[in-house]
């Protein structure tokens, strides 16, 4: 009798181990994080990570996707392709996610065909306009402006704010000379291309004289073979397509060669660390801004910063950078999207992406410094406006924000998917 009681005993505490499991699994809501924290773009990609695991803590610790827990796989893919895709399968296949924070562009759009296929949501940090339209990537969604309608409000707000009214170029305009225009980016990048058909086009747009692409390879840090070339064109204005590292390289040498444009910048450019790095070659440069920097007034400021206290405890404060606020941004646009699937009963691929085409005029992005979310089975551009930003003595700050489908609403529409 004993050995059977026991047997029984046994069996039955194996029995409620394996549902308490099961229910604690259950409990759980698993989701992939792809981030650079090695490879070429690493600059910038380390601080989004420390943004993104800080997010995920804050949410769990304040309820979750509506009770469950997020359990977050987190991986470096150094910035490589091939690595990209065989830890998206690992996403799939092993940990079983129900969507992934992508992060590069080459990575993400090659990786589109199978997130369609698999129907796997994909918030990614590439904002490749090319992924914003659902007819060719309906899985795929971004958490901020994209690169392309970005790259148009630098191009105008130069135009408008600068060529018309600053007096370095009065003598230029009186004469009715067209602005010179060109793009320093590494033209093997998928990321640092993806705007330039888009910013080309408002160039033209806008009465731009268009000159060569200068390669600037995105771990550059000597350009000065570049920047000689384009004093040589007479460019007034020049794009920057990299990351902070290369780009600050770029403005330092145009600096001590005397180049004489101006900057416009992506965001993935601009940032905190831009005059760290450039000094006084980074006054006046113009950038792009996917949220609030780090250290300026936002409604969020208390949270983000007490739990970069928490988390990353020997990382200085004055070190953090917006990154870390995109990082915020990119996890609390998943989570809204989970927590009404979830609601709705649809936590799964198809419901995740119903979920993020049912957003209107979200605002909880706003406290992070965001923009208003709009998305749509149709378009899933996350928003028309831009926010611009400019090195003022010294300090990085916004100055302007542009609605470019208000602005140029005509053109709007057919923008998708450049």
């Amino acid at each position: 009798m004993r050995t059977r009681s026991g047997g029984f005993t046994i069996v039955l505490t194996f029995l409620i181990i394996g549902l308490t499991t099961s229910w604690v699994l259950a409990q759980e809501v698993k989701v992939g994080a792809l981030q650079d924290l090695t490879g070429a773009t690493s600059d910038v990609g380390k601080d989004e990570a420390m943004g993104v695991r800080e997010a995920v803590q804050y949410y769990n610790d304040t309820g979750g996707i509506n009770g469950k827990k997020i359990r977050l796989f987190q991986y470096d893919y150094g910035y490589r392709i091939p690595e990209a895709i065989t830890t998206y399968k690992r996403f799939r296949d092993y940990d079983k996610v129900v969507m992934v924070l992508g992060w590069g562009t080459g990575d993400t759009e090659s990786l589109s065909p199978t997130i369609n296929a698999d129907k796997m949501p994909y918030l990614s940090s590439s904002f490749s306009g090319y992924l914003c339209d659902p007819k060719k990537t309906p899985y795929n969604f971004v958490y901020g402006v994209d690169y392309s309608t970005n790259a148009r409000g630098a191009i105008t707000y130069w135009f408008e704010q600068i060529w018309k009214k600053d007096p370095k170029w009065k003598e230029l305009r009186e004469k009715g000379v067209k602005p010179k225009f060109a793009c320093f980016i590494d033209t093997a990048s998928p990321f640092a291309t993806a705007p330039s058909k888009a910013i080309k086009d408002q160039a033209v747009l806008l009465g731009f004289e268009i000159g060569p692409d200068y390669n600037i390879p995105l771990t550059a840090l000597d350009t000065k073979s570049q920047i000689i070339a384009a004093k040589n064109f007479g460019v007034n204005l020049c794009w920057h397509g990299n990351t902070t590292m290369s780009t600050s390289a770029t403005l330092k040498d145009a600096y001590a060669l005397g180049l004489g444009a101006d900057h416009i910048m992506t965001h993935w450019s601009f940032d905190e660390n831009l005059p760290r790095l450039a000094g006084r070659a980074a006054e006046g440069a113009i950038g792009l801004m996917a949220c609030a920097l780090f250290n300026e007034d936002y409604p969020a400021k208390k949270k983000v910063m007490d739990y970069a206290k928490k988390l990353n405890p020997g990382v200085p404060m004055e070190n953090r950078t917006i990154r870390a606020v995109q990082g915020w941004v990119k996890v609390t646009l998943a989570v809204e999207a989970m927590r009404r699937a979830d609601k709705a009963g649809k936590l799964n691929g198809p419901g995740i992406k119903d979920a993020f085409e049912s957003m209107r005029e979200w605002p909880g992005l706003k406290e992070f410094g965001g923009q208003l979310v709009t998305i749509t089975p149709t378009d899933h551009r996350y928003s028309s406006v831009v926010r611009v930003g400019r090195v003022i003595k010294g300090k990085p700050q916004t100055v302007a924000e542009i609605d470019m489908r208000a602005k140029f609403p005509d053109k709007w529409a057919s923008w998708l998917g450049w």
